[in-house]
Order: C-alpha cells, then sequence, then structure tokens
C-alpha cells in the first residue's frame, strides 16, 4: 500500500506552534491531512509528531499518530529524510507492505489534490526514487547578486550580466509541499536532488513554502485568490 507521511513537530522556531497555527480558519496542518485523504491514494495517512498537541489536532482531521517520534528526530538537526526513514522502518515492524510512501508537509494548505495523483502516476511509471513538486524561479538564478559587507554589490555571476533572460537556462526550486518516494530510497537516505529524481511542475503562484511571517501572509493571500477562482 501507499502511506503518507507528514511529519510535524512541536517545536518549531521562526514560526511558534506553526504546524497547528489557525489558516483561514483551521489548523494549517489539516488542509495536509485533509487532501491526502481526499485523494484516495493512501491506505494510511500518518503524523510523525513528538508533541501531544498535534497528536490531538491531527487525529481530529482523521490522520493516524501510532507512535512518537523520538526526542533525538524532533530538534532541529533531525531532516526529513531521517524522520520519513524512521516511520518506514516502524511500518516495516509491524509486518505492513509498502509501495511507495509520499512525505507531506504539514504547511502545505495550497496543495492540490489532481497534482498529487499526476505526481504518482509519474512515480510509479518512471521508476524514480523520488517525484516532488517545484516551481520555476520567476527571475533567473543566474543574474543574481549579494550584498556585500560595505553594501556594496556583487555578481555571483558576473559574465552573465549582458546575457539576455531569455537565453539563461530555466532553473527551478523546490515547493516544499510533498514528496514522493520508494521505502528504499527514503531509509537508504539517497539524494533527493539526482538523477533518480524528477519533479511536477507548478505555477509560482502555485508554490509557496511557509518559512518565515511573510512567507504565512503571502500564502494565505495565494488561498483566498485561488479559492475563489474555483
Amino acid at each position: 500500500m501507499n502511506v503518507a507521511v507528514i511529519p510535524a513537530r512541536g517545536g518549531s522556531k521562526r514560526i511558534p506552534r506553526k504546524n497547528i497555527r489557525k489558516f483561514s480558519g483551521k489548523p494549517i496542518i489539516a488542509y495536509s491531512i485533509e487532501k491526502a485523504l481526499l485523494s484516495d491514494l493512501f491506505g494510511k495517512v500518518i503524523v510523525s509528531t513528538d508533541d501531544d498537541e498535534i497528536n490531538s489536532i491531527a487525529k481530529q482531521f482523521g490522520a493516524e499518530v501510532p507512535f512518537k517520534r523520538p526526542t533525538q528526530l524532533s530538534d532541529d538537526y533531525a531532516s526529513t529524510t531521517e524522520v520519513v526513514a524512521h516511520a518506514i522502518k516502524w511500518m516495516k515492524n509491524q509486518g505492513w507492505t509498502l509501495n511507495g510512501v509520499c512525505c507531506i508537509y504539514p504547511t502545505a494548505p495550497l496543495l492540490d489534490v489532481e497534482l498529487l495523483k499526476t505526481s504518482y502516476e509519474i512515480f510509479i511509471k518512471g521508476k524514480w526514487d523520488y517525484v516532488f513538486s517545484a516551481a520555476e524561479y520567476v527571475y533567473p538564478v543566474e543574474r543574481s547578486f549579494k550584498v556585500l559587507d560595505n553594501s556594496g554589490l556583487k555578481m555571483l555571476i558576473p559574465e552573465n550580466f549582458n546575457r539576455r533572460s531569455q537565453d539563461l537556462t530555466p532553473t527551478f526550486h523546490d515547493a516544499g509541499q510533498f514528496y514522493w518516494g520508494s521505502p528504499e530510497a527514503w531509509v537508504e537516505d539517497r539524494p533527493i536532488f539526482s538523477e533518480r529524481s524528477t519533479i511536477i511542475k507548478l505555477p509560482a503562484y502555485g508554490a509557496a513554502d511557509i518559512d518565515t511571517e511573510d512567507d504565512w501572509k503571502r500564502a494565505e493571500l495565494l488561498y483566498k485568490i485561488l479559492r475563489q477562482e474555483k
């Protein structure tokens, strides 16, 4: 079977209690749980958490919380891959037969169910290690620059200053929504950004990686606009 794993620790720093903060009227994690359930792709939708309040809210919206995440996997340094691998090892110890394991972030209110379904088809047909959502940078990163300590500027790739935007290579960024992966890829800690992975493209307005208050406000505005359009 396929399993969705939603990693949601309690100790988020930049946005305190981020994973259960109200987003347009309900805890933000609820969107990820509801859309995972609505997709009919998963035999189980599991939340991996160390936090009792997140545990309770996750269950209210239909997820299972069959184990408590270990303390050593609940700090700022634990990677998503480690958390998902821990969940997979627990599942295998229960005798579950796993096909695909999809990590869905708890802060993905713009996640589209049809996109999730299409990405699963890509994952299965291509036998990829991972398939995840990504969006193209709206401005070419090859013409980016940094601000120096003296407030002066320095281009990262100076030779691109006079090159036309259309002549530069399109580049993409992780949309921070979901990652289909094989159980083996997760447990063996295979790199997500590799030739064995591919993406499903999102429009720029469909991606909202929420790490700061500005990110949160932008995501709420996008959510309201997209909901009105639908």
